[in-house]
């Protein structure tokens, strides 16, 4: 039988903005290294993903506790598919994973009233497993008066820092958030404005998709540079880090409170929100005032071209490539993420940066779940 007291490997679950499904990664850790043994994707059953998408519109009370405790349940269920799925598929004995990390869904994050809500039973995860299992990570880090997020340049650091250059790691999720990695200097992180989570609500009320498909949308559209300049106008953009934000903030609703908005063809509107979000970038590098030599990229929006074009226009003193030229898949940077942030809980070592979320102190984050 395996010891999992000593194999190094944990298991990632992670499910971003897009609440679309969840994913899985099984990770080897030795000393400052790692290795991906396997990583999956589940999708979310389609009522649970409309359950979710109606909660996080604002169409289902949050106040009602029944209907929130029916959502932890089956995005717990469907989280334990997903490591069930990958534990399958990979012929790891399930006795040698150490330890889950499971981040669970976000359904409201709002660190400006001391809170981020994620469900996804983690007890019920570990108990359905058999395995450890390690979440609600962000709840630390807010108690001792941060943001509870970001919470990955820890890892990056750990993990991506180079000693030569220096070098952004950008995840492209529902909201951005980036990480610069400086030789000898503390990190530099914080989320820099939306990346998908609009151009995917604009996707699905305008076109079949579920987001905007290879950036077409975007792409057949023409920046209507009124609207771009008033929404970069918003105080967010110029609120100094640590900051974070979610879909609570940036969303239609916030689009379309803006009068220049009105009658914009749909990909007019999405070739806007294209370039506000390279926009966000830009603007954040510009206040730090470093351009790093390389952004390694990672989330969703590597696979829409129209993005990345876009935000290599406006950051034409650095190369925009993505974490694949790192050895890792831009698909899973956040779930192996999550594999470590297990591991780092079950050392006892604190993982955040207080530098970068704003807390008081550096703490452990997570709570332990045993089957």
């Amino acid at each position: 039988m395996s010891d999992r007291r000593d194999s190094g490997i944990f298991l990632g679950l992670m499910s971003g903005t897009s609440m679309d499904g969840v994913d899985a990664t099984l990770v080897r850790f030795n000393a400052a290294d790692l290795e991906v043994l396997a990583t999956h994707t589940a999708a979310y059953p389609s009522s649970l993903y409309e359950a979710l998408e109606n909660l996080a519109c604002g169409q289902t009370a949050r106040g009602q506790a029944e209907d929130l405790g029916r959502l932890d349940i089956a995005v717990g269920d469907a989280f334990t598919k997903a490591a069930d799925e990958l534990i399958a598929m990979t012929g790891v004995a399930r006795d040698a994973v150490q330890a889950i990390g499971s981040h669970g869904q976000t359904v409201l994050h709002r660190p400006d009233l001391g809170f981020s809500i994620q469900i996804g039973d983690p007890a019920r995860i570990a108990q359905r497993t058999g395995i450890t299992t390690v979440a609600d990570f962000r709840r630390a880090d807010l108690a001792a008066g941060g943001e509870g997020a970001p919470l990955a340049p820890a890892f990056h650091r750990t993990f991506y820092s180079a000693h030569r250059e220096a070098r952004g790691v950008l995840n492209l999720g529902g909201i951005a958030n980036l990480t610069l990695l400086q030789p000898d200097k503390p990190v530099i992180a914080f989320d820099v404005g939306t990346a998908n989570t609009i151009l995917d609500a604009l996707a699905r009320e305008t076109t079949d998709e579920a987001f905007d498909r290879d950036g077409a949308l975007a792409a057949a559209g023409e920046v209507y540079r009124p609207l771009l300049d008033a929404l970069l106008a918003d105080p967010w953009f110029a609120r100094p880090p640590p900051k974070s934000s979610g879909p609570e903030y940036f969303n239609l609703d916030w689009v379309r409170s803006h009068d220049e908005s009105r009658d914009l063809a749909p990909a007019d509107l999405a070739a806007t929100l294209a370039e506000l979000s390279a926009a966000g970038v830009a603007l954040a590098l510009d206040e730090v005032g470093v351009p790093p030599e390389n952004v390694y990229c990672c989330g969703g929006g590597v696979h829409n071209p129209e993005l990345m074009r876009r935000l290599a226009a406006r950051l034409p003193r650095s190369r925009v490539t993505t974490t694949r030229e790192l050895g890792v898949d831009p698909d899973y940077v956040e779930a192996i993420c999550f594999a470590w942030l297990a591991r780092e809980r079950l050392a006892g070592r604190p993982a955040n940066l207080p530098t970068v979320t704003g807390a008081a102190r550096p703490v452990v984050l997570g709570a332990i779940h045993s089957p």
